[in-house]
């Protein structure tokens, strides 16, 4: 295996050389709409808030509100656009609808995104601290 990128190393051989593979072709038109059906559905905040929360553990629509700030109606509409993508389930608890992550390589993706957001965050912030208030500024 060739080394990570930016600490992507824990995925074993998925970031090696595209030309070391036997198979060099691209996705089909299909695989790619429908990885980017995901993505872009993915790329709303509110979304991607829910699929984090949902990734740390089942919850119902009021917990899922409460968590992530959003109204009811606004994150039953949202969670019906992950489901309706395959990207979340549901399931009946009584009267209650759960909702969990239909595919835990989706919480792979999202945890590893905003985790490295997150750590580039906390590092730059740190930088910035480090340098004191005059960084950038060409003192």
């Amino acid at each position: 295996m060739t080394a990570g990128v930016g600490g992507f190393e824990s995925f074993e051989g998925s970031f090696d050389d595209p030309r070391d593979s036997p198979d060099r072709s691209d996705p089909s038109p299909e695989v790619l709409g429908e990885a980017a059906v995901a993505f872009g559905l993915l790329a709303s905040a509110a979304r991607l808030h829910l699929v984090w929360a949902l990734a740390q553990g089942e919850s119902d629509v009021s917990g899922l509100a409460e968590r992530v700030g959003g109204a009811l109606p606004a994150i039953s509409q949202h969670l019906a656009k992950l489901k309706l993508a395959g990207l979340v389930r549901s399931r009946r608890e009584g009267r209650r609808v759960v909702y969990l992550v239909d595919d835990p390589d989706v919480v792979t993706i999202v945890r590893l995104m905003v985790g490295q957001l997150a750590d580039r965050r906390t590092g730059r912030e740190r930088d910035t601290a480090a340098a004191g208030p005059l960084r950038g500024l060409g003192a």
